[in-house]
């Protein structure tokens, strides 16, 4: 029985799908949220890989409906029509030069998976598809694929109008259409093989792994099935026996019957729980004071670190879709933001993602952003505009690239620095100052009291002058911002004004003179 269970114990760590796949001391993902492929080949080599990101989650590959009223939204690439490589981002050459390309500088793509649905109900006939393929969403008729009547879910679903109409019922949100979304028919051995048949095309090419998107509407064991059909990862860039990295949509607040826990099994899971409670906690809502935080993770209700994707925002939640609510903090709300991804890169829990957005113009009416569909940023013809790089290194033609904020990016070089050393050190003021170390490798002080701060503090780092990467960074030995001096028991001032730029700073041994 022992000998069994250790087969078993082996076989679950054999599948397990929970690690990124990254190369060794880069630890973190951006999401470079609607680029075009020959923009992240790029970014890949003069940005990533020098400034040690891990990977790059990529939009969805596949061709998706053309939707022109609104004119072209972004979540358009959610309604596939076949799962040929071309999209607004690119053509399937394009797609497999980035990766090649991001492999060659060791950096990771996850490619964002639809596979829970096809296009909408209302999607209409025709070509107007990225590739210009013939469908018919009325008759579910997706020859491109091929996928007809028999492979959706319409006979399945038991409420009136075929829609999800209750979340408190795990039937209709998993056999029910998601927002007029073709549901398919995932227990069918036809439906999984075709599925797995276009991520191991993917796979083939050289991705690490896989977002999959609307996980919490497909049964884990569904997701699990085709899952079991995928290859190893290309060995020309990862060692034999890889397994794709998977991590799933599941948005669970804690308020439906649904949890992320039943999806373990497969990869990790998105901890949306993360964001909204980060937000809240920075945002000082609700009496929440970051002085809380001393205990986060685990024991604020979040699945287990070792199962789970975080990020302060992401594409949907930044716009007011999916979850979090209002307490979500985004590129919008700068000064706190960058505290916000600092907390979380400097923090052990989790695999991290950081997001890199675009502009649009917000406009509210009853408190709703009624502009939240507006796609990236566009040509006349709807193409996407290149990501051009600004003598300053900040983007243009409106992409945001929070990642490449120096705050952020330096803080993405903190997680590399500090990888595997434990919480440490922890201190607050019972209030809105708090600080914590990284085992004798890094330490981070946040001061968002209304109130200067001037303390000393145990770092737990050797002695020496150290740079914080906050205000700037080392450079030819020398800081461009502040100095900190830890002495030789490990104690160091620190000093942050209300009036600061950034109301925290940052050292790690790899900044030290």
């Amino acid at each position: 029985m022992k000998i069994l269970l250790l087969l078993l114990a082996a076989a679950g760590l054999c599948w397990g799908q929970y690690n990124p796949n990254t190369v060794p001391k880069r630890t973190s993902i951006v999401h470079l949220f609607e680029w075009r492929w020959q923009d992240i080949a790029e970014e890949c080599e003069r940005y990533l890989a020098p400034n040690g990101f891990g990977g790059v989650q990529v939009s969805p590959p596949n061709e998706n409906l053309v939707i022109t009223s609104p004119n072209r939204p972004w979540w358009e690439r959610y309604q596939p029509i076949s799962y040929k490589i071309c999209s607004r981002s690119g053509n399937e050459e394009q797609f497999k030069d980035m990766v090649k390309r991001c492999n060659n500088v060791g950096v990771r793509i996850y490619v964002d998976a639809v596979v829970n649905h096809m296009c909408g109900a209302a999607g209409g006939s025709g070509t107007h598809s990225t590739c210009g393929s013939y469908f018919n969403a009325g008759n579910r008729d997706f020859p491109a694929v091929p996928y007809s009547g028999w492979d959706f879910n319409d006979g399945k679903c038991h409420t009136g109008s075929g829609e999800i109409e209750s979340y408190n019922d795990i039937y209709q949100v998993r056999d029910c259409r998601l927002s007029s979304l073709l549901d398919l028919a995932l227990e069918k051995d036809y439906v999984r093989s075709t599925i797995a048949e276009y991520m191991n095309r993917l796979i083939d090419m050289g991705v690490a792994g896989f977002r999959i998107d609307a996980a919490k509407h497909m049964w884990p064991g569904d997701i699990r099935a085709f899952l079991d059909k995928l290859h190893d990862l290309n060995t020309q860039w990862f060692s034999e026996g890889t397994k794709p990295f998977i991590y799933q949509e599941v948005i669970d607040l804690g308020g439906e019957p649904i949890k992320g826990s039943e999806y373990f099994g497969n990869g990790r899971v998105t901890e949306f729980k993360y964001g909204a409670k980060l937000g809240t906690v920075i945002r000082k809502w609700n009496g929440e004071k970051m002085a809380y935080l001393k205990n986060w993770g685990e024991g604020w209700g979040f699945v287990p670190s070792d199962r789970a994707l975080v990020f302060v925002d992401n594409h949907d939640n930044q716009r007011g879709h999916g979850a979090g609510g209002a307490s979500i903090l985004t590129f919008w709300d700068a000064r706190l933001y960058k505290m916000a991804v600092g907390f979380m890169l400097a923090h052990p829990y989790g695999v991290t993602r950081v997001m890199s957005s675009f502009r649009w113009p917000r406009y509210f009416e009853n408190g709703k952003d009624v502009n939240d569909w507006v796609g990236p940023p566009s040509n006349p013809d709807g193409s996407t505009k290149s990501v051009t790089i600004n003598p300053d290194t900040t983007c243009g033609n409106d992409w945001v690239c929070e990642h490449r904020w120096r705050q952020i990016r330096n803080m993405v070089i903190f997680r590399n620095v500090v990888d595997g050393e434990p919480f440490s050190n922890w201190w607050d003021n019972g209030s809105n100052q708090v600080a914590f170390g990284r085992g004798n490798k890094g330490f981070i002080i946040f001061n968002n009291d209304d109130w200067n701060m001037n303390v000393y503090v145990q770092t737990g780092l050797p002695a020496g002058t150290y740079c914080d990467v906050i205000s700037g960074q080392k450079e030819n030995n020398k800081c461009t911002g502040k100095q900190v001096f830890v002495s030789g028991d490990g104690m160091a001032n620190f000093q942050i004004n209300t009036d600061a730029e950034d109301p925290f700073i940052a050292i790690h041994v790899d900044a030290k003179l």
